[in-house]
């Protein structure tokens, strides 16, 4: 089939056995929505005030990922995909160290799968040809959470995130552009109108609740339903390749990747279940890891221990980078948190092994970490002759603002 071809008008009955199939293959949800509707019109705006920090391909794909027709010419309808990865049993210390989602294989791998068994089911069900769909699980030019949204797949909360009854916030989303016309799924609507409800669909059933908003750490919204990347701790732990701002790390605590405290909170994760699909692969280990097995990391250790997971796109600096942040947050965050047997003089000695690492950015990070363990006095006198000897400015940077109290 070619764009400019009418493409086939499906059926209830078949778009009915079509969702079966793709329950099958894994996912939780399946919903239908039209790609002639509008999706998030309000993303330009974020775009425009540098909430994306230097997320450079959103705004590089900013056109397409607001108009289907861009990424596949001829689309006529989009089908919402999701699937629950709330971990059956997680541990009190990584519900803080470990955003939920990185307790699993790498989503983008494992949900893969899936598409391209959705993918066969399109063809076989369908008629269509491989050219005729297209399929993306967070990694191409559309906007997951407004086509969840569109399809009745749930709604964006004022936390930015899809939200559903069924599932609370704990849903990877994928997308597949299909040439071919799907009944459409209603999206849902506001039981009542409410003089505090937001403009349009944002925060949908939210009603009044900012708990969201109110949890998080770092202040990262401006206004409701807009995630300001720039002092998001899922960002800077994630994203950021650079230096973590000042002002920002002892409101990190004890996490290493990622920060769901604005998922964690929403008063619809009452109804959650755990995650129980095929496309989920947990990966349990990773919840026993203490903060010393983070501080002591090796490529090799790495790259053993984080083969095929999310914690891969940290790469080592980083992920250094961000246990240093945890370890200066020693005295504000739960002994728990960093693992059974860990004890604070152990942790000083492993960020001191660190502030003689080969990457600057993790001898940056590991001089705040001292100073916020040592106190300013005792930090210069362990530090004095590294300290001479170092050459990077950033790290000289960060002796002269720790020796400063900033």
């Amino acid at each position: 089939m070619t764009p400019s071809q009418p493409p086939p008008e499906v059926s209830r009955t078949d778009a009915e056995a079509l969702r079966a199939a793709l329950r099958a293959a894994g996912f939780d949800e399946v919903r239908f929505a039209p790609a002639s509707a509008v999706v998030s019109g309000d993303f330009s705006d974020w775009l425009a005030a540098g909430h994306q920090a230097d997320m450079q391909w959103l705004e590089r794909g900013r056109e397409r990922r607001l108009d289907p027709q861009l990424v596949l010419p001829g689309a006529r309808s989009v089908i919402a995909l999701g699937v629950n990865y709330l971990p059956a049993a997680a541990q009190a210390a990584t519900q803080q160290r470990w955003a939920k989602y990185a307790l699993h294989a790498d989503y983008h791998d494992t949900i893969a799968t899936g598409l391209r068994a959705a993918g066969r089911a399109l063809e076989e069900r369908l008629g269509l040809s491989p050219a005729d769909h297209r399929s993306y699980v967070d990694t191409g030019p559309v906007l997951e959470r407004g086509w969840a949204a569109r399809a009745g797949l749930g709604w964006q909360g004022k936390n930015a995130m899809l939200i559903s009854r069924e599932h609370g916030n704990w849903l990877f989303l994928a997308v597949i552009l299909v040439r071919a016309a799907l009944p459409a799924d209603a999206p849902l609507r506001r039981p009542v109108a409410r003089p505090d409800a937001p403009a349009g669909d944002l925060g949908l059933l939210c009603g009044s609740c900012t708990r969201c908003l109110d949890a998080c750490p770092t202040a990262a919204f401006p206004r409701p339903g807009w995630v300001d990347a720039r002092r998001c701790i899922s960002y800077h732990t994630i994203e950021n390749r650079g230096v973590i701002p000042r002002e920002l790390r002892a409101r990190f605590g004890g996490r290493v990747f990622g920060c769901d405290v604005c998922l964690d909170v929403c008063p619809w994760n009452r109804f959650a279940r755990a995650g129980r699909s095929a496309l989920l692969q947990a990966r349990d280990e990773i919840a026993g890891l203490t903060l010393l097995d983070l501080l002591a990391m090796d490529e090799t250790r790495f790259r053993e221990v984080f083969r095929r997971t999310p914690i891969k796109r940290t790469k080592l600096p980083g992920l250094l980078r961000n246990a240093c942040i945890a370890a200066g947050n020693w005295d504000d965050t739960p002994e728990w948190h960093f693992g059974a047997g860990v004890d604070r003089a152990a942790v000083v000695t492993a960020i001191e092994r660190l502030g003689a690492h080969e990457s600057e950015l993790v001898r940056a990070h590991a001089v705040w970490a001292l100073f916020r363990l040592l106190g300013r006095d005792e930090a210069q006198a362990r530090t004095a002759a590294r300290r001479a000897r170092e050459g990077s400015a950033l790290v000289c940077a960060e002796y002269v603002a720790a020796e400063s109290g900033d």
